[in-house]
């Protein structure tokens, strides 16, 4: 039997430990990681797969495979049959495909070229679905000096309204990236308000803002927080007056400032890794970028 100081003890432990415990659990919470295969254009899917498990990621973004962008022609992904069992492949490492970057830009006028952008991006939501997929990623993504400005807002607007409306019938969902031109917060404040459907969000490509525009990502996140699904993660700095990517914490991008917004801000999203080694092969190899982004990204948090 207890003695009543044993049980006072005892009973201030646990309600102590009841107090505490969701505080400790809070501070061991992991972010979700993900990265874009952009990082890694010559690999297979099965060096991504282990890249993926060696280093703690829990998703990958696809962006093209093995140099293949149109991703719906590469054999994991040209069947719903095949769909489903590289789903299956992904599941059984831990792995969820958590985007699917397309190709389509959304503020093109020519109405034949337009129907074309469109169509790429319909195959990708009709592919996410099989694939366990929750978001397709299209671009803006320009303000062409030959075309009323307003007239591409609407354009990219309509867009999205069309693409939300063709993603109703799945669990997908239409992300906008803040990309190109089109990185003002303001002004996607103003696309995303009138594109309101609850098949259409925005991706935050934190650097991609920061970079063109230098407003405060505090500032970006509450005007945008409604929208933001998911999270680009990318470093640079500028040389010289030219923009280099670097390893993350190694630039100037403030990516602190960005995660403790998203973070006291409640976002549960994955913090995606897009190292644009496609687009700049000079840039260090994934098998250096990978391990690097997921040690050094724990800083942030």
């Amino acid at each position: 039997m207890q003695t009543r100081r044993t049980f006072l003890t005892t009973t201030a432990g646990a309600a102590a430990l009841a107090l505490t415990g969701p505080v400790l659990a809070q501070k061991k919470a992991k972010p979700l990681l993900s990265f874009s295969t952009l990082g890694c254009p010559r690999w297979t899917l099965t060096q991504i797969i282990t890249s993926a498990v060696d280093n703690g990621y829990k998703g990958i973004e696809f962006r093209g495979l093995e140099g293949e962008l149109d991703l719906p022609k590469r054999p994991e992904f040209s069947t719903p049959e095949r769909a489903r069992a590289t789903r299956r492949l992904l599941q059984d490492k831990g792995l969820t495909t958590i985007g699917l970057g397309s190709s389509a830009n959304l503020h093109i006028a020519d109405a034949a070229k337009r129907q074309q952008q469109l169509d790429h991006a319909k195959r990708f939501i009709e592919l996410a679905e099989p694939l366990g997929c929750p978001y397709v990623r299209v671009f803006p993504n320009d303000l062409p000096k030959d075309q009323d400005r307003q007239q591409t807002i609407d354009l990219i607007i309509g867009a999205l309204v069309e693409l939300g409306k063709f993603a109703e019938r799945s669990p997908v969902s239409v992300l906008l990236e803040s990309h190109g031109k089109v990185v003002d917060m303001n002004l996607l404040h103003q696309i995303m308000s009138a594109a309101d459907h609850p098949h259409v969000g925005l991706i935050w490509d934190i650097a991609n803002m920061w970079n063109v525009t230098k407003e405060p990502p505090a500032d970006v996140y509450r005007k945008l927080k409604k929208y933001i699904r998911h999270t680009h993660l990318k470093d640079s700095r500028t040389v010289d007056g030219k923009l280099q990517y670097v390893l993350l914490g190694e630039g100037e991008v403030p990516l602190a400032e960005a995660i403790n917004a998203l973070t006291a801000g409640g976002y549960k999203g994955y913090y995606s890794f897009e190292w644009e080694k496609m687009w700049h092969p000079d840039l260090q190899d994934p098998e250096v970028a990978f391990p690097h982004f997921a040690k050094a990204v724990q800083q942030y948090f």
